[in-house]
């Protein structure tokens, strides 16, 4: 089973500039736990900001969510993985390195994301 067939490609991206705010409240409104951040230009590396590091930014070091921008907090590069490898080499990298996303990247081109309950569903899939 490759990365593609299993990884989520509806993807919702935001720019670094946007304050934590403008993302808390997308990843609300698509019932989300973390978002892609853009890049900035085509050579540039894509980035991750999940519902963990904005409530770190603000409740355990008194953030404001007005104040803080995304590029404040998020990891760059996200790190990522192709959607051509075998699912269960993406999920040792995962669990080797205590991640829970990755995106799923060809080329520098985002093509979706896959995280740990992606391959949990997959999991409990083959028990059927």
């Amino acid at each position: 089973m490759l990365v593609e067939e299993i990884m989520k490609r509806n993807v919702t991206l935001i720019k670094p500039y946007s304050t934590l705010k403008e993302a808390l409240q997308l990843m609300k409104e698509k019932k989300l736990k973390c978002l892609i951040v853009d890049k900035n230009s085509p050579s540039d590396a894509y980035g991750i900001i999940t519902n963990t590091q904005i409530l770190k930014a603000i409740l355990a070091e008194d953030g404001d969510i007005e104040l803080l921008n995304v590029y404040d907090i998020y990891k760059k590069p996200a790190f990522s993985v192709s959607s051509k490898i075998d699912v269960k080499y993406a999920a040792r990298i995962m669990i080797e390195h205590n991640i829970k996303r990755v995106t799923v990247t060809d080329n520098n081109e985002l093509l979706g994301v896959l995280s740990i309950t992606d391959l949990t569903d997959y999991l409990l899939s083959l028990v059927d």
